[in-house]
């Protein structure tokens, strides 16, 4: 199934990915740090929503609150939920 969420504080404005048999698949982020994002999303290819939430959770950018692996671990949680 196809996904997309809209972040929040982040450099990032929107991450697009798809949950197909219980895995993460095709993670693209729209803005942010490019290379970066797509380093996370390589790194994340495949893997389980909980283990990518376990490792990406609570991570922060700089300054700021959250970061784009954050960002990705509450869209992954929202689709738990």
């Amino acid at each position: 199934m196809h996904y997309s969420y809209k972040t929040k504080g982040t450099c990032s404005v929107q991450i697009d990915f798809d949950i197909i048999d219980g895995k993460v698949h095709d993670v693209k982020f729209l803005g942010g740090c490019n290379g970066n994002l797509k380093g996370i999303s390589a790194l994340v290819e495949g893997m389980a929503p909980e283990d990518v939430i376990a490792k990406c959770k609570d991570i922060k950018c700089g300054f700021k609150s959250t970061s784009c692996p954050d960002q990705l671990a509450n869209a992954l949680m929202q689709v738990k939920a």
